[in-house]
């Protein structure tokens, strides 16, 4: 067999593999199946393929076999198709009987405390006193925007008690068998492991980006604290006021400009307008919440983008939100997660190469590169123009100078605490992983959760304890969260080079292409940093991040008032087409499809929002 037809041959191979385990993924995220043993076997099978340390060998000597390819195009391809199977099979590679079988039990356990999970019912007393069931992202939702604070207390209490069940229903054997499993492959800890693997770089070299950010936003974020619990007592900063004593108001008055049976529409016309292009893929949106459903929004690519000999293969992929559209500030974090995931979409939809491990979200890819696609799109959501735009109420009007500024009001101040309860993340993963077995016990991560959030936020309990959130769990976001802020730091320096460029993001058509010539196009073929490096210029920097959190919030407003006052003079974009097909589904059921028209769609699925939820 020639090095091409290895390189076609491992394509497809892979393809059917991927193909499985994915389709079994959503079905059991999803809530529409309960095949979780199916589910494991699957992932399993998908892992022994990509851990299999012999691949590693066989690909070497096929790229040496391809040196003696004689047409100098077909050599390159093939040169860089299996260079991008070389670096996945290292980042996946497990040496030894031993690391295999702990890596399969592991993937059977964690199934086994997903499935637990995912039939274990939280429950709040809502404003009207009635004991009621909530998923993260609706309890999320009370806490940072119910008026009733015996409401927020009882939906925070909620979230401690969830971490408490977890504690007592297998996070702590987990824990100890992911540590196992990284020892056994030379690493000290599993969050040792993983940043090597995600990142390629060490927990040091982490570390002395994650501390330099700390310290550049610590003084700013105390002061908010303190100007805060001025104003507002010390009451003010418990777990389940904090965010609404500087949010909740404001978000309330946002409500209805950005109704969730909008939100489809303003994603299609805003992407549209930024000239995003999903190069033929097939996308399939789930975006209401409901009981089994995995409760964060995510994106998965059942098949990804690739050149197949030279015959352009479109995505299919599945992305999430968890909307509930009568809660008020659903529809600003349901139209948050559309923008979000739909730009995870559009960077796996078009990755230009010839093989289909560079469009996929596992390493080698870079989880800060992958947040920065999704995170740059969401970021749009809280320029001034891009809500003069798109935030309208039910007559038509725009969203108010007066409500844009007391966003930044409320917000701006504590622009810093956003930044640190992704920071806090990384700060606990690292000590929970460094903590030997016998010091694993539900008190003792209770009281590091605790004393983490009280070293990184300020607070004696986050509003989001530590412990509930659902990327801990999960084997592809387990010490992966720092990845968020690192994106967070591309994102800033990223919108500062287009702003710089051209004046504006909002509706800006020449975003669109530039975005996928350097930083999709290449996949994870190319770094996180030569991605940045390739659009703007220069290498990563954290300061504009920083720089953001540091803004007074005159500083800040003057800042929108120049995107608002430069509305005027520009003429709008047309709304381009997003290439792509698309199907709106709620668990089994479809609610609204682009077969006719985007216009056509949004339409069906406005009017079923409307029907079922009023808004």
């Amino acid at each position: 067999m020639s090095a091409t037809s290895y390189l076609n041959d491992l394509n497809q191979r892979y393809l059917a593999i991927h193909r499985t385990k994915e389709d079994f993924f959503w079905e059991t995220y999803m809530g529409t199946s309960d095949d979780h043993e199916g589910s494991s076997k699957a992932q399993t099978e998908w892992t022994q393929f990509l851990s299999q340390a012999s691949q590693i060998e066989a690909i070497k000597q096929q790229l040496e076999a391809a040196e003696n390819i004689a047409d100098e195009q077909e050599k390159q391809s093939t040169i860089k198709g299996l260079n991008g199977w070389l670096a996945t099979f290292k980042a996946h590679a497990i040496e030894g009987e031993d690391s295999q079988k702990l890596k399969a039990d592991l993937i059977k356990f964690e199934f086994d405390l997903f499935e637990r999970n995912q039939n274990h019912a939280m429950t709040y007393v809502n404003e009207n006193g009635e004991t009621v069931e909530g998923s993260l992202p609706v309890v999320g939702a009370a806490i940072r925007t119910n008026e009733k604070e015996e409401v927020r207390q009882s939906a925070h209490e909620a979230l401690l008690g969830l971490e408490q069940w977890l504690l007592q229903n297998g996070f702590i054997e987990l824990v100890k068998r992911r540590n196992a499993f990284a020892r056994s492959l030379g690493y000290k800890t599993f969050f040792d492991y993983s940043i090597v693997k995600m990142e390629k770089m060490t927990t040091q070299e982490l570390f002395s980006i994650l501390d330099d950010f700390e310290v550049r936003t610590r003084d700013s974020h105390l002061n908010s604290l303190k100007a805060l619990a001025k104003e507002k007592g010390e009451q003010a900063l418990s777990g389940y006021n904090f965010v609404y004593s500087f949010a909740g108001d404001v978000m309330r008055e946002l409500d209805p400009y950005v109704p969730f049976s909008k939100s489809l529409r303003r994603w299609v016309e805003s992407f549209g307008r930024l000239n995003i292009d999903f190069s033929g893929a097939e996308l399939t949106l789930d975006l209401l919440d409901r009981k089994g459903k995995y409760p964060n929004g995510f994106c998965h690519g059942p098949v990804p983008s690739f050149y197949d000999q030279g015959t352009w293969v479109p995505a299919q992929v599945n992305f999430t939100s968890n909307a509930k559209p009568d809660q008020v500030g659903s529809g600003y974090d349901g139209i948050n997660t559309l923008f979000h995931e739909g730009g995870h979409a559009a960077h796996f939809a078009n990755v230009k190469l010839n093989a289909p491990c560079f469009s996929q979200e596992f390493a080698p890819t870079s989880m800060a590169y992958a947040e920065t696609q999704s995170m740059f799109c969401d970021s749009l959501l809280t320029d001034a123009d891009w809500l003069k735009q798109y935030a309208l109420d039910d007559n038509g009007n725009p969203v108010t100078d007066e409500i844009i500024k007391a966003m930044i009001d409320s917000r701006q101040p504590f622009k810093a605490y956003e930044e640190r309860s992704i920071l806090v993340v990384p700060y606990f993963e690292r000590a929970l992983y460094e903590l030997s077995d016998d010091e694993l016990t539900i008190e003792n991560i209770t009281k590091l959760a605790r004393d983490t959030e009280k070293q990184i936020l300020g607070l004696e309990c986050s509003p989001r304890p530590l412990i509930a959130i659902p990327h801990l769990l999960s084997d592809e976001s387990a010490c992966a969260y720092q990845g968020y802020l690192l994106a967070h730091m591309a994102v800033y320096q990223t919108r500062a080079y287009f702003t710089e460029k051209f004046g504006y993001l909002t509706d800006n058509p020449e975003i669109g292409p530039l975005m996928a010539e350097h930083y999709w196009f290449g996949g994870n073929s190319t770094s996180h940093n030569d991605t940045i490096v390739s659009l703007t210029g220069e290498g990563f920097n954290a300061k504009y991040l920083a720089d953001m959190c540091n803004l007074s919030v005159e500083q800040a407003w003057d800042e929108e008032v120049k995107k608002i006052e430069g509305l005027a003079t520009r003429q709008r974009a047309e709304i381009a087409s997003l290439n792509a097909t698309i199907k709106v589904v709620d668990g089994d059921k479809e609610l609204a499809t682009n077969s006719d028209s985007d216009s056509d769609m949004c339409d069906n699925f406005e009017r079923f929002i409307i029907e079922t939820y009023g808004r």
